[in-house]
């Protein structure tokens, strides 16, 4: 079912669902819209636009693997969904609620990449 989101982040492209039905924005790849509950959802290609709607700062890793600190946060995506990722390229203490972010891609393997975002050019 979320094929298509991960096809397009090794593409370098922020996919979504949109309803058909109702034409609300859908993330998390879903099977059905859990405004309407239609069914009939296509993907789109997002801006990856959007602002810092919330957000916290990671002191403690969960595994050593992770490197701290670093800024979890829900982007609030300029087509209407939020998607809770990492903010990345800027210091822990300049992210603030609000703040424009547009997505950048990491390659975590060769046909695997992980969609974050970064503070957008002013």
């Amino acid at each position: 079912m979320s094929a298509p989101f991960w096809q397009g982040c090794a593409e370098g492209k922020l996919r979504y669902q949109e309803c058909e039905d109702c034409g609300r924005a859908i993330f998390k790849p879903q099977d059905f819209c859990p405004n309407c509950l239609g069914i009939r959802l296509t993907w789109r290609e997002s801006s990856g636009s959007g602002e810092v709607y919330s957000y916290s700062v990671v002191w403690r890793p969960q595994t050593p693997v992770f490197e701290v600190p670093y800024v979890v946060a829900i982007v609030e995506l300029a087509e209407g969904y939020q998607m809770l990722t990492n903010v990345v390229n800027c210091e822990p203490e300049a992210v603030y609620c609000g703040m424009p972010v547009s997505v950048v891609f990491a390659p975590v393997a060769d046909d695997i990449a992980l969609p974050f975002f970064a503070p957008s050019p002013a």
